[in-house]
């Protein structure tokens, strides 16, 4: 049951494909903005500053297309992209702001563009023919996959590894989620896309104002008994 060819409408199908590559765009400008912010804390130069930039906003969309065998990822095929990834480092390189400001419009940057691609890298597995679950799987990956790499590369730990860390995956996996069952049960369209954007953008902001951590997997000692 794929509820996006089996959609009420061409004309509702339309819809949903263009706020899906809006929705898309945003997020790709989104995250080349949290990696382009990151590489001015770091005291990258221009072309580290881009780098960081288009591995941030490409990098989950990319692993994801390969996964489900889409051919070339539509990074590298659809040039808007491309353009709006290059906007958000030549903005930020432009600005310029001072490092010790850049936490919270990266955080800010980070979460709209996970809250996005939770939902749209669902949105683009399933349809692709994958069932809920894994499509599900895919939109998390989406959504973190090019956080984690703009993280590598700028030689930090990602925050999805750090237990000292507000919650990072979890909003991804709560969003994800919540679409692949709209997915599933044939209720997907742009508005309940769109809130299950908001409820993954919502834990995420509220994980980062109220230091939200998950729990720490702690190994227990076993005492032996007394003889």
């Amino acid at each position: 049951m794929n509820a996006l060819v089996q959609a009420a409408s061409p004309d509702g199908a339309a819809v949903i494909g263009t706020a899906q590559q809006v929705a898309d765009l945003v997020a790709t400008f989104a995250f080349g903005v949290s990696g382009a912010l990151l590489a001015v804390r770091k005291g990258y130069d221009f072309i580290g500053l881009s780098v960081l930039a288009f591995a941030t906003a490409f990098g989950g969309g990319v692993i994801r297309d390969v996964i489900i065998n889409k051919g070339v990822p539509v990074a590298f095929v659809d040039l808007q992209y491309v353009w709006v990834s290059l906007a958000a480092a030549v903005i930020i390189f432009v600005i310029d702001p001072p490092a010790r400001l850049t936490n919270w419009p990266l955080n800010i940057a980070d979460a709209v563009g996970l809250a996005l691609f939770c939902v749209t890298g669902t949105l683009t597995a399933y349809r692709n023919g994958l069932a809920a679950v894994p499509s599900a799987l895919l939109g998390i990956l989406t959504a973190i996959g090019g956080g984690i790499i703009r993280d590598l590369l700028a030689n930090r730990t990602p925050p999805v590894l750090r237990p000292d860390q507000d919650l990072y995956a979890v909003p991804a996996i709560i969003g994800a989620t919540i679409s692949a069952l709209l997915l599933h049960f044939d209720s997907y369209n742009t508005f309940t896309g769109g809130a299950a954007f908001l409820v993954a953008l919502s834990v995420r902001l509220l994980a980062l104002r109220f230091h939200w951590h998950t729990r720490v997997a702690v190994a227990k000692t076993l005492r032996r008994p007394k003889r």
